[in-house]
């Protein structure tokens, strides 16, 4: 198969790198914007700016390029991987529309556009209808790890229940195992909720509120997160695996998590513009957060965290923050 991976971040970047090494029968091309970036890795097979300390596969190929590189992974038997962040979904998606690829697309974004409050599937469903080939491919994996190597667990996500069997069985290998799932809704909204719940949580951890908090904290964030997908027709039991609550254990406790990482400078009383320039990385929890509360809001759903959060990056104290959160009536856990 002939797999084009378009984002040359440290996720993007990790993943075509496994496929390249774990996968012969595969030909993997990474595609990047920056010309000069891209020429570095294809020299050094280093990711110089994402991931300068893992050497990437030798058997991957670079490119610059985007209009030959659709092109030249277009027909149905090729696969396209969006590496991108959300932002860059839908122009990525119209750019693929405009060259009639009859690939199957796959994305890694994981977040709520900002502008429309729609999940992934729904800006692909917009641009290239509903039928499209396509899914949403999460689960709990932070790049450097599964660059180095290391095994990872991913759900790859499609209302098509062939293509889920098939792109699954192309992808998994020794280190990445693939399982898939046709609710592409809940694979969506516990990718994106999760990022939103790391920055309470490492609010929670950068103002030493101990361990007892941290628990609560992420047990009723995982409660919001049900009555979202309640209210959106998730499965549970998708809320409840590794695409929700596996990829929140990692990103809510991971040191090398962006969005904890914004959680803990906000307890600083540092703004979240300093935070995400410093970062050099997006932290998609920042940017979905308001997203993410405007959808509950639009289904009636009550999410006291995801609001915290998004008056935390308006600028509210932390400590008022947490005031707010522990000041209120007390009600049925249920």
């Amino acid at each position: 198969m002939n797999i084009t991976v378009l984002g040359a971040g440290a996720w993007g970047s990790a993943l075509a790198s496994s496929l390249a090494e774990h996968r012969s029968d595969h030909q993997v091309t990474l595609w990047g914007r920056d010309e000069l970036q891209m020429s570095s890795m294809a020299k050094t097979f280093f990711n110089s700016a994402y991931l300068p300390s893992v050497r990437l596969s030798g058997r991957l190929k670079f490119s610059s390029m985007l209009d030959k590189t659709i092109a030249s992974h277009a027909s149905a038997d090729d696969l396209i991987i969006i590496a991108t962040p959300l932002s860059a979904l839908r122009t990525m998606v119209e750019q693929i529309q405009r060259h009639g690829s009859q690939a199957a697309m796959l994305w890694l974004c994981k977040g709520v556009e900002r502008e429309t409050a729609l999940l992934p599937h729904q800006i692909v469903a917009q641009v290239l209808g509903s039928d499209a080939p396509c899914g949403a491919l999460s689960g709990p994996s932070f790049a450097q790890e599964v660059a180095q190597g290391k095994p990872c667990a991913l759900t790859l996500a499609s209302t098509s229940p062939r293509l889920n069997a098939e792109l699954a069985q192309q992808l998994h290998h020794a280190s990445l195992r693939v399982y898939h799932s046709r609710d592409v809704i809940g694979v969506e909204l516990g990718g994106a909720l999760k990022n939103v719940l790391a920055i309470a949580a490492g609010v929670c951890d950068g103002l030493s509120l101990g361990m007892n908090a941290r628990a609560a904290l992420l047990t009723r964030g995982v409660a919001e997160m049900l009555r979202l997908g309640d209210a959106l027709g998730a499965q549970t039991n998708t809320l409840t695996g590794l695409t929700g609550l596996g990829d929140l254990m990692l990103t809510a406790t991971g040191s090398l998590s962006r969005n904890r990482a914004v959680g803990l400078e906000l307890a600083k009383g540092r703004s979240v513009a300093d935070i995400t320039a410093q970062l050099g990385h997006v932290a998609e929890g920042a940017l979905c957060a308001h997203a993410m509360a405007q959808l509950a809001a639009q289904h009636g759903v009550d999410m006291p965290i995801t609001q915290t959060v998004c008056q935390l990056l308006d600028g509210l104290s932390p400590a008022l923050a947490v005031q707010q959160l522990l000041s209120r009536e007390p009600t049925s856990e249920s």
